[in-house]
């Protein structure tokens, strides 16, 4: 029996990939519900294709368009971001794999689990902002989180069959499109600039969270609920060839580590297909093209967005969804050319100075403290 799949932001880079290994498996996968932002015109597309039993947009202006475009198809048709939450508990719906960006994927992670839906999780912020309720709510209701993160994906790879508990986590980073650029650059850096990632083909905002390292820090408090090991057992190396994915190491000092090409589509089928492996559809690794792998500790001057994501961590409550919240504008600030590179960590330090921190926070207070940090770092 196929697997029936949500795939929530289905037009964006994860969501396409994902729709890859969707096509190519399409005896083990069926395609039920997909859902976009605003793309309309590419979910219209891929509906025409794949057939689902229904789509949702969440920006409501572009509902009327693509429900006329898929006027001769026996597709249901909503929209608005209460839509995408919704669908995500949908009672035809198997697996659920969450590529939303950012903050707008928490609730529709809270629903999935709820529901006890499988969840392919690629949506980092959901465990950034709300780590401690998500995964208590997996527990409650015995639903597996599988991470779609290369880097987690590589550690649940690396822990598959062990009866061990890691001693150590090593996250790999690439050091994003300015790793190379002085220090002294760094303020007259452009949005182009910051954007041309020497190795991943991923969105802007997280294309750029890559370049400052605030997506690492991320996915450090991502390791930390999903692997349950405290911060300082989980450490970032800079590792620019992006051909080891992170590593974990055992007590008796043995270190495993999940190698191979940087494709998005390798872990992807393995968080739909797991406990086994589908045929790959992307290019295998050659080890001969890649004769030398360097590593380098992280340069916290370059990145202080790594630091001020384990205070955050350690400050506990709602300091993650501050933390979240201004870098999502900050970030979007970036790109419009309002403010300079630096000025991403800067406004989410001063959003953080200025915003109440919630000890002990319900999902109501979380997306409180989510609209508050917006309105404090677009008025910053």
């Amino acid at each position: 029996m196929r697997q029936r799949v949500a795939v929530l932001g289905s037009t964006g880079s994860i969501g396409e990939q994902t729709l890859d290994i969707l096509r190519a498996n399409s005896e083990l996968f069926e395609p039920v519900i997909l859902t976009a932002k605003q793309n309309w015109q590419r979910l219209a597309a891929q509906a025409r294709e794949l057939e689902p039993d229904t789509v949702v947009i969440a920006d409501k202006e572009f509902w009327q368009p693509l429900k006329e475009a898929l006027a001769d198809l026996p597709i249901k048709v909503y929209a608005g971001e209460d839509a995408v939450a919704q669908v995500a508990e949908a009672g035809n719906v198997d697996v659920v794999v969450n590529a939303l960006v950012g903050w707008a994927g928490l609730v529709p992670t809270v629903r999935a689990v709820q529901a006890g839906k499988k969840l392919a999780l690629a949506n980092k912020e959901s465990l950034v902002v709300g780590g401690e309720l998500v995964m208590r709510l997996a527990r409650e209701n015995n639903v597996p989180i599988l991470p779609i993160d290369s880097e987690h994906s590589a550690v649940f790879q690396c822990l598959v069959g062990e009866r061990s508990a890691p001693r150590r986590i090593i996250l790999t980073a690439s050091g994003g499109a300015l790793r190379d650029l002085p220090i002294s650059e760094l303020s007259k850096v452009t949005a182009a600039q910051a954007l041309k990632h020497p190795n991943w083909t991923m969105g802007p905002k997280i294309t750029i969270d890559s370049a400052t390292l605030l997506n690492k820090g991320f996915e450090v408090v991502e390791a930390h609920w999903l692997f349950g090991l405290p911060t300082d057992k989980i450490d970032v190396l800079i590792h620019p060839q992006s051909i080891i994915h992170s590593m974990v190491e055992f007590e008796d000092g043995a270190i495993k580590a999940q190698i191979g090409t940087p494709d998005m589509r390798v872990p992807i089928a393995y968080a739909l297909s797991f406990p086994v492996r589908l045929p790959a559809i992307c290019p295998t690794l050659s080890f001969a093209d890649h004769p030398t792998l360097t590593f380098a500790e992280v340069n916290h001057e370059r990145y202080p967005a790594l630091g001020l994501a384990r205070e955050c961590l350690a400050a506990g409550g709602t300091s993650l969804c501050t933390m979240n919240a201004a870098g999502e504008v900050a970030v979007e600030a970036f790109l419009a050319g309002r403010i300079g590179y630096l000025d991403i960590v800067r406004t989410i330090r001063s959003t953080l100075d200025r915003a109440q921190n919630i000890a002990n926070p319900t999902l109501e207070d979380y997306i409180n403290c989510n609209n508050e940090s917006k309105l404090i770092a677009k008025t910053l």
